[in-house]
């Protein structure tokens, strides 16, 4: 695992040469669909302490103001995690962003920061994470990634099942998983 600093260092750099067209497009389409910054920096944590997660924001200018009123449409209920079909917060070209997950490219600043790594366990709200962290202090303190193995699965995972994948790759972290993971994603 000695190497996985140095290739997220390496590939993170590459990609973000290479996606620069991109997020200058990106950026151009945000702000011409609606009110608000073109990045967002999310509370997150990552090895059990807190960082700003870079993302292209998609969602309507100060969402998380909105969060409470909507708590009765979470499809996660019964978990620690929100999530809504239809969420009325994100914008047109937020929807479009988040299909293809190019929302989260800015976060390849967090990955060659050393915030984060390209592939590890999701890196979550603080809030959330003080809900499991009890029943998961493995996932907890370990490096967050762009991208994990339950990315690779159904997207409708229940809470354990992807707290359990997350321990899977955990178990088993090796270069050649992470390849496979980065490819797959």
């Amino acid at each position: 695992m000695f190497l996985k600093r140095p290739i997220d260092i390496i590939l993170s750099l590459i990609g973000l040469i290479i996606l620069s067209p991109l997020f200058l497009v990106v950026a151009v389409l945000i702000k011409l669909d609606s009110e608000g910054p073109v990045f967002v920096k999310l509370r997150r944590l990552s090895r059990g302490r807190e960082f700003g997660f870079y993302k292209f924001r998609s969602m309507v200018k100060d969402a998380h103001l909105f969060k409470a009123e909507l708590a009765d449409f979470n499809n996660r209920k019964g978990t620690p995690f929100f999530k809504m079909k239809d969420d009325p917060r994100i914008t047109r070209v937020g929807g479009f962003l988040r299909h293809r997950y190019w929302d989260e490219l800015p976060s390849l600043f967090n990955v060659l920061r050393g915030d984060i790594s390209l592939v590890g366990p999701r890196p979550h709200e603080p809030e959330e994470v003080a809900l499991y962290q009890g029943d998961y202090p493995d996932v907890v303190v370990a490096k967050a990634g762009i991208t994990c193995l339950p990315r690779l699965y159904n997207p409708h995972l229940t809470f354990e099942q992807e707290m359990n994948f997350e321990r899977e790759y955990l178990k088993n972290q090796s270069p050649w998983l992470d390849f496979k993971i980065l490819a797959k994603t």
